[in-house]
């Protein structure tokens, strides 16, 4: 680590470097020195992210934009440069290493405490849309081609059924005919986009609440972390998934499905915060849309989670057998929910708009 640490240009001689927060993708340390200055160093997973050089490209690129836009080194993440003004580090090993500089007095949350909690998260991803509206989206690299593309992912889904890998199709009847039921909502917003009624922007692809870096003392956004999904897409897939994770009634792996459900004060929360930020950036059609993408993005990604139980689970971390399987139940009863709540989540949207 020692080897690693001495290729960036630090301030200050490192005292300690310790393993920090819970992703499952990347390796994540905080590393202090005795300047008193702090970076967090990461070891970039290049198997799910092959393509390094598009990868730190793109953050390089949108990073620099906002810097133009807000230059306070609290408010947008800051990369350290190698000894050769490189962005990252490759290894003897082959491992990819990069280092930011940690954002101080400030703390992330894994679920809102409260509404205004949301709230903020919203203003924090509006706030990201808003300032990238006049970004050259053409210009970033699509790092995960398809990720949000809903029928490709289902056409993953049948192909997982079909092959039956890890051979547990018996076991997920209802599951399978679920999902397969939903199938007609997935290329209601990829329809729209290949007709050019909706505009691909500068989108984040992983809205989760804890992407959020709120200040310690008002609980305000200061900025959004985890920029390695930051390619073209679609504003309410960027929406859709936050309201998936941050307005869910139930854990994501919840055993009793009664307690599975969306929030619709939550919902309300979220996008006052996110309308705030960037209303007057989408067009009419993309705030319309918004609570198909929380449907959309929320069936998505329980079809990836059904998925790669069939596969094995070769790509989510699980902590116990069979948690793909409880996920992919837990999304589609929440599908379910979001269903009887389209008409009140669009009134809620036209009312803040």
């Amino acid at each position: 680590m020692k080897s690693v640490i001495a290729q960036f240009q630090l301030k200050g001689a490192p005292i300690s470097c310790d393993r920090y927060g819970n992703g499952h993708i990347n390796e994540t340390y905080l590393l202090r020195t005795d300047a008193p200055h702090d970076y967090i160093l990461q070891k970039v997973n290049r198997h799910v992210f092959p393509d390094i050089p598009s990868l730190m490209r793109n953050i390089e690129r949108v990073t620099a934009y906002l810097w133009q836009q807000t230059p306070d080194p609290r408010r947008v993440l800051t990369l350290v440069p190698t000894l050769d003004s490189g962005m990252y580090y490759t290894d003897p090993d082959g491992e990819i290493w990069r280092v930011y500089e940690f954002v101080t007095d400030s703390l992330c949350l894994d679920r809102p405490e409260n509404e205004r909690d949301l709230q903020q998260s919203g203003l924090a991803f509006g706030t990201f849309q808003n300032q990238l509206a006049a970004f050259p989206v053409q210009t970033l690299t699509e790092i995960i081609p398809h990720f949000h593309d809903t029928p490709a992912r289902y056409e993953q889904l049948k192909e997982a059924i079909r092959l039956d890998r890890a051979g547990r199709v018996k076991e997920a009847g209802p599951e399978i005919e679920a999902y397969l039921a939903c199938e007609k909502y997935a290329g209601c917003l990829m329809d729209l986009l290949k007709k050019g009624e909706l505009p691909q922007r500068v989108t984040h692809n992983d809205t989760k609440l804890n992407n959020v870096l709120l200040d310690a003392a008002t609980r305000t956004p200061l900025c959004v972390i985890d920029l390695d999904t930051v390619m073209p897409g679609l504003a309410a897939n960027d929406f859709g998934d936050s309201i998936r994770f941050g307005a869910a009634t139930g854990r994501e792996d919840e055993q009793d499905l009664s307690k599975v459900g969306m929030s619709l004060p939550l919902f309300e929360a979220y996008a006052r915060g996110f309308l705030t930020a960037c209303g007057k950036r989408l067009t009419p059609l993309e705030k319309e849309t918004l609570p198909m993408g929380a449907l959309l993005m929320t069936l998505e990604c329980g079809s990836r989670f059904l998925t790669d139980y069939f596969n094995g689970d070769v790509y989510f971390h699980n902590a116990r057998p069979g948690q793909n399987l409880q996920r992919a139940r837990t999304h589609i009863r929440m599908v379910r929910d979001m269903e009887e709540k389209l008409g009140q989540m669009q009134k809620i949207i036209e009312a803040i708009a």
